[in-house]
């Protein structure tokens, strides 16, 4: 089969690798059917990330069909069309039992292993371990396209962001960056009732999408942004300020958002140490949260989806085949320039 081959920082190669297959009783491979890009990738290929060698398949997020399962496998078939989440789970751990297996013990002590630990998704297939509590089915009015966008950024939107910042009806949410993960928490933030959605960002498409995804008021990035945001909220900030970008100036610009009492829900990957202003932040009661995805939320959000309630699709902007995927790295690299939000990939 072909996959997405990383060779060190900056290299990578669409090459001729050997076929998944059963390791484990609880594996199924899965033929990848749809497929994506996330930040984590660039990061990877900037060589951020020392975990992945040399020889590891990237890519973390699939929609596909079941082309062989473990003997130990009950609840997957062969033929059955299914989602690979970003994060695995053995379900049986101390961390998958309380919720959290973006920090399952079994598979490593960190939930993301495709493209990180073992062989990704960017591949004609993938191996899934731990498939019966990993995989989730997808029901039938859901398309691939809609399906791929539940793998990783919408429950990091919904659950690092709209959760973890525990929104509540009439709230006030601050959404400082606009790109897929940003925009995510822009969708999600209506299903506990927020009564205000305000996008940050530099990028004017991005915040005239963030305005077609739910968001009542856009402001663009700069100087003068937390001065309308407060006009905008009586002087008083927001209940929620989510980051959803992962540089030090917009993790400041949401805890400068945040009114006392409030809770900033830090969503964004930082790459270098941010100093918060503690002397400010102490006295207003103010919570901070961050962490990775557990996935946890696919079930929820793909009734959401079926039903019409979270327009899912909206956030591909980009198709490519495999033969393409190159030029489909090349655009949601430079996706501000190009208009991007996520890129759509299939065999073709």
């Amino acid at each position: 089969m072909k996959a997405l081959v990383y060779h060190g920082p900056g290299r990578k190669a669409w090459e001729e690798v050997p076929d998944a297959a059963i390791q484990e009783p609880s594996d199924v491979v899965v033929r990848v059917d749809t497929t994506t890009i996330c930040g984590t990738d660039l990061h990877i290929l900037a060589g951020d990330v020392a975990a992945v060698t040399d020889g590891r398949i990237l890519g973390h997020e699939a929609v596909g069909t079941v082309t062989a399962a473990g003997e130990a496998v009950t609840g997957f078939s062969v033929g059955d069309r299914v989602l690979v989440p970003a994060i695995t789970r053995c379900g049986r751990c101390g961390y998958c039992q309380r919720g959290m297996p973006s920090h399952c013990q079994t598979v490593g002590g960190i939930g993301w292993i495709f493209g990180h630990l073992i062989d990704g998704t960017q591949a004609e297939s993938v191996r899934v371990p731990y498939a019966d509590t990993s995989l989730y089915a997808v029901p039938a009015g859901v398309t691939n396209e809609q399906a791929i966008f539940l793998a990783d950024s919408l429950p990091t939107g919904y659950e690092v962001g709209v959760l973890a910042g525990q929104v509540r009806p009439g709230d006030t949410v601050a959404v400082v960056g606009a790109g897929a993960v940003g925009l995510s928490a822009v969708l999600t933030t209506g299903l506990w009732g927020a009564s205000r959605v305000i996008a940050v960002d530099v990028n004017k498409f991005r915040l005239e999408k963030a305005l077609e995804f739910g968001a009542t008021d856009a402001v663009e990035a700069g100087p003068g942004a937390v001065a309308e945001v407060m006009a905008l909220t009586d002087g008083l900030g927001v209940d929620v300020s989510i980051e959803a970008v992962g540089y030090p100036e917009t993790l400041l610009t949401a805890a400068a958002l945040v009114r006392p009492g409030g809770t900033i829900a830090n969503i964004g990957v930082h790459g270098a140490p941010v100093a918060l202003p503690m002397q400010d932040l102490w006295i207003q009661n103010v919570t901070l949260t961050m962490g990775l995805v557990d996935t946890v939320s696919i079930p929820t959000l793909l009734k959401m989806v079926a039903s019409g309630r979270i327009p899912a699709e909206k956030m591909g902007t980009h198709a490519f085949t495999f033969g393409q995927i190159d030029e489909a790295y090349d655009v949601f690299k430079n996706a501000a320039a190009k208009s991007a939000l996520k890129v759509v990939i299939t065999p073709g």
